[in-house]
């Protein structure tokens, strides 16, 4: 059974795709893809990110394998597993995890990426040490968050469980690695390969996702086969317009050319969360060379008059547990002539379909776009500020600082100069809102606003979040965004930063209550995401983005309502 796909586009939209679809027809691309001509992108190295191409038969033939070590686990008794990872080690199996939950009686899947502080004592609260395996994720072993991750848990497991803690513990790295290297001296239960020449967010049908998805008890090679429905018919005799990842692929790359460049996607509710791993994948992939194709997930769908010409919106539709209201919007967007790709997903359990069908599309809008879609040169940026800035603390025992701009009841705003200066000139006075109002009046047509939050991203208080993002887009009616760091930094940062000059962004962090240290360290894990949150936002600002800070103090819950009660009064 293959996921049914249809694509409506009006004209003169359709025909411009159409004409794409004859020239890569003419061109043989869709072979040159599979024969891993570079090529067919700018003729650097990637042919050597290729992998995933072949990866579902190579795994299928050692499925046998992962199924049994995740029986294992429940023999032995673990009612929880907790992955500890970052972008694409992290967010295929978040989904897992969300859409096809566990089979009974074994382990619930838990996903952790993130540096805050309360997130990451959450999680730790919430599981019983004794009965959890912990899986290290990182395909270097050298990324700085699940390092640090598995500093602190090793510890915490090592107190309570004593010399056995290495049972506890599972590896899922590149061979040579130093993740591989820390596991073997530690006595991990075991380690697991990835492939080099898969990039981590294509990694998900691989050992990144397949071993998380055995812990729950899913059949891997079931998984698989079904995957491999979607990479036969994307395969290299498949014409264009049959072939549903070229297809995909072409309209996305096609329209970001013609300014269609928001890709908005939308997902039932059971299967939303899929929404998550196709923005990283498409944001790091396209967003460099000041070109990019803009992912949004999280908007609920609204009349077809709150939306400008530069979406493409793309539905992904559980036809077994449907949203009526959803559908029907849907449905009113096509009947307003927006371009929307109608993805029918029988049941979640066919979602393995998806992954590749997007890998494959992806690869495409990446060479309409004319730029290499397997790496990701804007992530490093943000990453050599933050251990600059991390060294500097732990030789100095401070965080550099700027004076704020503004502060006023528990908040501060901070701008580099030149934001600054353009803030003054724009009506940024005396009062929160009026430098709000001078912000949101640089939103202009064909922009996106993104809000880029350093917090915990499952803390109750967030909602005035949601409201201050909606009240943008109801308001300037563009695009918008809610992303959380440090994981967007590793997905949809490299967009934000190497991407077209399009975003507005509002950072917004808070002072921890209380911190976290990490075992053996002289920073604490809220010193690092103060680190990474300052270090992106001067690669920000050096790179011309329209970006402002605001920092709340103590009172988180009281702070986000204010500058949501603000921000609301500056879109007035």
């Amino acid at each position: 059974m293959l996921n049914e796909q249809t694509i409506a586009l009006p004209e003169p939209l359709a025909g411009v795709v159409a004409k794409a679809h004859e020239a890569w027809r003419l061109s043989d691309n869709t072979r040159r893809l599979w024969s891993k001509d570079a090529a067919l992108w700018t003729g650097r190295d990637e042919g050597q990110w290729l992998g995933w191409l072949d990866v579902i038969e190579d795994e299928t033939r050692d499925s046998e394998a992962v199924q049994e070590f995740g029986r294992g686990l429940r023999a032995e008794g673990f009612t929880d597993v907790l992955l500890l990872g970052m972008g694409g080690s992290s967010l295929g199996p978040e989904v897992l995890a969300k859409t096809l939950g566990r089979v009974p009686s074994f382990p619930r899947l838990h996903v952790l990426d993130s540096t805050d502080p309360a997130q990451i004592r959450r999680f730790a609260d919430g599981v019983d040490l004794a009965h959890t395996l912990f899986i290290v994720a990182s395909k270097s072993g050298t990324t700085l968050e699940p390092n640090m991750l598995a500093e602190y848990f090793f510890a915490t497991a090592s107190a309570a469980l004593g010399a056995g803690v290495g049972r506890h513990f599972v590896a899922i790295t590149d061979p040579g690695s130093r993740l591989q290297k820390i596991a073997e001296e530690r006595n991990f239960r075991r380690v697991f390969f990835g492939i080099p020449a898969i990039g981590g967010r294509y990694s998900v049908l691989s050992k990144f996702g397949l071993v998380p998805l055995a812990t729950s008890g899913h059949d891997v090679r079931a998984f698989l086969e079904t995957a491999t429905a979607m990479a036969r018919a994307c395969g290299p005799e498949a014409p264009a317009a049959n072939n549903p990842g070229v297809a995909l692929g072409l309209t996305i790359g096609v329209l970001a050319l013609c300014g269609r460049d928001k890709l908005t996607v939308v997902g039932s509710p059971s299967i939303a969360a899929f929404g998550a791993w196709a923005e990283q994948l498409v944001a790091e992939s396209t967003g460099k060379d000041g070109k990019g194709v803009i992912p949004i997930i999280g908007e609920p769908v609204s009349e077809a008059s709150s939306y400008q010409s530069d979406r493409l919106f793309v539905f992904l539709s559980d036809a077994a547990q449907p949203d009526a209201a959803q559908e029907r919007a849907i449905e009113r967007l096509m009947e307003a002539e927006h371009p929307v790709v109608h993805i029918s997903v029988p049941s979640p359990a066919l979602l393995s379909q998806e992954f590749f069908r997007f890998e494959m599309a992806t690869a495409v809008a990446g060479a309409v776009l004319g730029i290499n879609p397997f790496d990701q040169p804007d992530v490093e940026a943000s990453k050599i500020m933050t251990r600059e800035i991390t060294a500097e603390f732990e030789t100095t025992g401070s965080l550099p600082s700027m004076p704020p701009v503004f502060e006023q009841d528990g908040i501060s705003l901070y701008a580099d100069e030149g934001n600054a200066e353009e803030l003054r000139q724009a009506g940024a006075k005396s009062t929160l809102d009026s430098w709000l109002k001078a912000h949101f009046a640089r939103v202009t047509e064909g922009d996106y606003f993104a809000i880029l939050a350093y917090l915990d991203s499952e803390d109750a208080r967030l909602a005035p979040l949601n409201q201050l993002r909606l009240a943008v887009r109801d308001t300037r009616r563009v695009a918008t965004c809610l992303q959380f760091g440090p994981r967007f930094l590793h997905s949809t940062g490299q967009a934000y930063k190497g991407g077209p000059n399009s975003g507005v962004f509002l950072q917004i962090t808070a002072s921890p209550n209380p911190d976290l240290a990490v075992p053996g360290r002289k920073v604490s894990f809220g010193v690092i995401e103060a680190s990474q949150a300052q270090g992106d936002f001067l690669v920000m600002a050096q790179r011309g983005r329209r970006i402002l800070n605001a920092h709340i103090g103590q009172d988180l819950g009281r702070g986000l309502v204010r500058l949501a009660e603000a921000a609301c009064l500056a879109l007035q």
